[in-house]
This record gives C-alpha cells, sequence and structure tokens, in this order.
C-alpha cells in the first residue's frame, strides 16, 4: 500500500515521544512492505547508525502556514496535491487541535482517512481552550474537531476514553504505542554521556522535563536518601525541559548525580543498557488533561523494559496494566510522603528503589519486563496490528 502519513507538527530526527513515535511507525510500516510518504518538520542531518532512515519511506519537510501550528488545516490543498501524486492508497494523520489537513485531503481524493489521537480530543474539566470556545458563542473548535472526527474512518489511539462520544468501536483500534525491542536491548552498546560509578545503583530518567513528568519528585527522592545516609543510589537525568534548572537545584550536589541534556534518540540504547533501574515518575495531578485518566502509553516505560530495566513509576489504575508490580517492576504509592492509600505498595520513591537494593531481585525484573516488552510493546506489534486494519480499510474503500 502507498501509505501518506501527516504529522506536520513533529520535527524528525528528534529527541522527543512524538519525534520518536513518527519515526518508528513510519519505518515499522515501511518494513512490513508499505510505501510511506511522511510530512514533518526537517530535524536536521539524520545521525549514523541504526537511527538512519528506512527505505520505502520518504520524509518531506512541510512546516504549518506562517509556522503557525494551528494553521495546520490550511495545508489541506498541499497534502491532497501530495497524495494525489503518490496516489495515496490511504492517508494517516496525527491528531492536533488544529490539524485536521490530512483528513481533509482523505476525504477530497476518496481514499480512507485514518487519524492518530494521542491525547484527547474531547475537553477535560476547566478546560481553557473549552471555555475560549464557548465564549466564541459557535464553539468553532468543537465543531471543528466533530467535523475532522465525522470524516475519519479509523481512529489509533491507546485509549478510547479520549475520543468524542459516539464514535463506534469498530472504527477504533485501541492500542499501545512501544519500543525498539531489536535498538533497546540489554546488551545495548555505544558511547555513554556520563560515566557510570560501579560503587552506585544507577537510576536513570529519560524523557522531557516538564512538571507532569515527576522529575523533581525523583530528585528529591534521591536528595532524602543521601541525606538519610544512604548513598547506594546515584541518577542519569537525560534530556531537557521546563523543570530541568529545578531538578538540578534539588538533586545537582548528590554524589553519583548526572545531567546529559537531550541526546540524540539512537544514543539512548546504550544509555538505558547502562543502567540498573528505569524511574517514570508521573504526577498526573500536574497536567489538567489527565483528569480524564491516565491517557498516554508512556515511551520512557517501554523502552525502559525493553533494555531490561526493572521501572519504578506511580502505582495509578493505567500504569498498573502496563507493568505488573512486583514482577516487571515496583510500582509506588504517589500520595506519599503525605500519607499511603495502598498499604500493598512502598511509601513513595525513596521505598521503591530501596526495595530494588538487591542486584538479583533487579535482574529477574528485568528479565520479566524485556520479556514482557517484546510480547507487548514493541514498535513491530504495533505495526502489524495497523497494518491489518489498513489493508481492511482499502478493502472496504
Amino acid at each position: 500500500m502507498r501509505i501518506l502519513y501527516v504529522a506536520t507538527d513533529q520535527t524528525v530526527p528528534g529527541t522527543l515521544g512524538g519525534s520518536v513515535h513518527v519515526q518508528s511507525v513510519a519505518e515499522g510500516l515501511a518494513a512490513i512492505g508499505h510505501d510511506v510518504q511522511v510530512l514533518v518538520q526537517k530535524g536536521g542531518d539524520w545521525p549514523a547508525g541504526p537511527a538512519k532512515p528506512a527505505r520505502n519511506v520518504n520524509w518531506t519537510s512541510m512546516s504549518p502556514p506562517l509556522g503557525r501550528a494551528e494553521l495546520r488545516w490550511a495545508r489541506a490543498g498541499a497534502v491532497a496535491a501530495i497524495g494525489r501524486e503518490m496516489r495515496a492508497d490511504v492517508i494517516m494523520e496525527r491528531y492536533y487541535n488544529f490539524g485536521g489537513e490530512g483528513v481533509l485531503a482523505a476525504r477530497r481524493l476518496g481514499v480512507p482517512a485514518v487519524l492518530e489521537v494521542n491525547a484527547p480530543i474531547v475537553d477535560y474539566p476547566g478546560s481553557p481552550k473549552a471555555r475560549l470556545d464557548r465564549a466564541l458563542l459557535f464553539e468553532p473548535m468543537r465543531r471543528w474537531r466533530e467535523r475532522i472526527c465525522r470524516a475519519t474512518d479509523l481512529f489509533v489511539t491507546p485509549q478510547a476514553s479520549i475520543l468524542p462520544e459516539g464514535v463506534p468501536s469498530s472504527r477504533v483500534l485501541e492500542i499501545e504505542w512501544g519500543a525498539d525491542t531489536v535498538r533497546f536491548h540489554p546488551g545495548a552498546t555505544g558511547p555513554l554521556p556520563f560515566t557510570r560509578d560501579p560503587q552506585r545503583i544507577l537510576c536513570v530518567f529519560a524523557g522531557a522535563f516538564r512538571a507532569w513528568h515527576g522529575v523533581a519528585h525523583f530528585a528529591e527522592a534521591l536528595a532524602r536518601l543521601h541525606a538519610a545516609g544512604d548513598t547506594r543510589f546515584g541518577a542519569v537525568f537525560i534530556g531537557d525541559g521546563p523543570e530541568r534548572a529545578r531538578v538540578q537545584a534539588i538533586a545537582g550536589a548528590v554524589p553519583g548525580v548526572t545531567f546529559t541534556g537531550a541526546i540524540p534518540h539512537a544514543q539512548l540504547p546504550a544509555c538505558l543498557a547502562a543502567a540498573d533501574i528505569g524511574v517514570a515518575p508521573f504526577d498526573p495531578p500536574a497536567h489538567g488533561p489527565l483528569a480524564l485518566g491516565f491517557y498516554w502509553s508512556p515511551l520512557k516505560i517501554f523502552e525502559y523494559m525493553a533494555a531490561g530495566l526493572p521501572v519504578v513509576a506511580p502505582g495509578v489504575p493505567r500504569l498498573k496494566a502496563l507493568v505488573e508490580h512486583e514482577r516487571e517492576g515496583v510500582l509506588y504509592d504517589p500520595a506519599m510522603p503525605a500519607g499511603i492509600d495502598d498499604p500493598a505498595m512502598p511509601a513513595g520513591i525513596d521505598a521503591a528503589l530501596v526495595s530494588l537494593a538487591d542486584a538479583s531481585r533487579r535482574q529477574a525484573m528485568g528479565r520479566a519486563a524485556r520479556d514482557r516488552a517484546v510480547r507487548d510493546y514493541g514498535w513491530d506489534a504495533h505495526c502489524r496490528a495497523l497494518d491489518a486494519r489498513l489493508r481492511a480499510l482499502k478493502r472496504t474503500a
């Protein structure tokens, strides 16, 4: 099949989850045998090595008009022209509030429209965007979203609950995102942007330093352990973002802690393989849309697991389904240190880390995590399921 993939709000190659997602899906579909053309914002030169673009994928640079993401929809004509030229069998778009250019182009060409939904289409309680929309009387943003959804043949999402009410289940593929389980594995090697201290248990956080990623809670746990005299744990913080300065102020003086800044995604497998514990300290209350539920399909957790790391994460219901507590990692009570809601879980990140001090326990959990990632969370599995639905769409088009 000839697939046009529209993701013009994403920069590829890049270091953020969206960039990794788009590249992984495009290359996964190409590996199955599809010809894939992707519309993204060019992120610089491709690095040497395994992250170079795959054959059968054509990357085309397309930015929104005037560089304004809220004008993405205005590219529908240009997208349709590309789809017509390549004789696209299907057009797949990565959902964005002010997007829709891919779905509209599909309607113009009479081919199936697929919408990848990673963030809520519905408004969450207290949404400023919803208040603004209502203030405009005719609610143009809601009407636009509803128009795009009516024109969509297939929704691809990790959580159907973030789709509008009334979308029939027959038009939904509910599926997790994933990890490249070939590149991410316990034996991955390569240059490291940090020096490993063999005397310490190395914990890793990899991601954007945003408030809802909860990375400051991890830093505070390390500082508390060190202040209490427990110096067994070191950490490497990989990535950048608005919370980085705060996190460095909290944990920068703790021995064995390193901040690397953002690194190419191609370098991450070796970094994770050099660590002992993967930490994903999400803080759902810090992000308004998560009032709808923890809808994320977290790449960092899947990549930790693929690398053979036991995962430390808060025990919210969604993560309990992704990581089996005491088998593939340790889930902690996120209410701590204020109070314990679930006595079966460790009281906060501190206790979760201490519970993984034994090397044999970490290694057993890491093996189980790797097995689960290969079985359930590989991009190859994701793309096989997507491929089956795309072929079914083409047959019924």
